[in-house]
């Protein structure tokens, strides 16, 4: 009896060893919730210090006949953050969640540098997804003013990092207070988007930062497979011939232009931008 018992424990034992184990191989540089039911899957990635709540006006369209999954990069809202982040990881890490869960060819949607995450994977992973929705990203956007900007393969974010992270909170609080007006016209959601970015983890908001103002990804998305729209904000309809250089590489885009607002057109031209996604995603 003793012997069983024993036995019965130590099986106990080692299998929540190995589901432990199990759990800490799959973590993932991000936090994801899952709403609705549907055969075909949504993955929503938000741009850069956002909260997956970036998109709950846009996903409840869709929860009804989609599983979504919304994710809010570690480090970013308040969620946890992991050691030493990378644009390259995150990349990494979305596509081998899509590919752990068996999400069949979902449509990626990323808004900022969730957009350019989506690039990233559509271009290294061209089987793995369906279609994919840009929204105010670009592949490269340095080259936007500087032409001849070419990325550092040994870039030094330290300047940056520590620059940073020197600012009391109350210091990042009024800056991100002060850059918000430039990138959402809609005053009622500044105080939500700012709340998302002061707190956001200081070091990784650094980091990333740096990483992805290094990051061009201009040759690459010519390996993107997947019928692509791209949803640019109003002022970059002055800058189409930039726009058109950024995307030639893309054969597959088809790129359109808000007509009011600035870089969050998922509240600043919702009408414009609800209609283009439903458009896009019943083809």
């Amino acid at each position: 009896m003793k012997s069983n018992k024993l036995s019965f424990i130590l099986t106990l034992f080692i299998a929540m060893f190995y589901s432990e184990s199990y759990a800490q191989s799959i973590s993932h540089s991000f936090d994801v919730k899952i709403s609705g039911k549907g055969k075909q899957s949504i993955i929503f990635i938000p741009g850069f210090g956002c909260s997956s709540e970036v998109w709950n006006e846009t996903k409840i369209n869709y929860e009804k006949d989609f599983t979504c999954y919304t994710l809010t990069m570690a480090g970013f809202a308040g969620i946890t953050p992991m050691e030493n982040p990378t644009f390259n990881k995150w990349e990494k890490e979305i596509a081998d969640f899509i590919k752990q869960n068996k999400i069949f060819k979902p449509i990626v949607i990323g808004h900022s540098m969730g957009g350019g995450l989506g690039m990233a994977i559509a271009s290294d992973y061209p089987e793995l997804i369906s279609k994919l929705i840009i929204v105010d990203a670009l592949p490269c956007l340095a080259a936007v003013w500087n032409t001849s900007f070419k990325s550092n393969e040994n870039n030094d974010c330290s300047v940056i990092v520590n620059k940073m992270m020197a600012e009391t909170e109350e210091q990042f609080y009024q800056m991100q207070k002060m850059m918000m007006p430039q990138l959402l016209a809609d005053t009622s959601k500044l105080d939500l988007v700012v709340n998302w970015t002061v707190k956001s983890d200081r070091k990784t908001f650094a980091e990333m930062y740096c990483d992805f103002s290094n990051t061009d990804l201009r040759e690459k998305i010519a390996a993107i497979k997947c019928p692509t729209l791209v949803l640019l904000e109003a002022n970059f309809a002055n800058l189409k011939p930039a726009m058109n250089e950024q995307y030639k590489n893309l054969n597959m885009a088809e790129i359109k232009y808000a007509t009011k607002g600035l870089h969050f057109i998922m509240y600043d031209d919702k009408e414009w931008y609800d209609k283009e996604l439903k458009n896009f995603i019943s083809k």
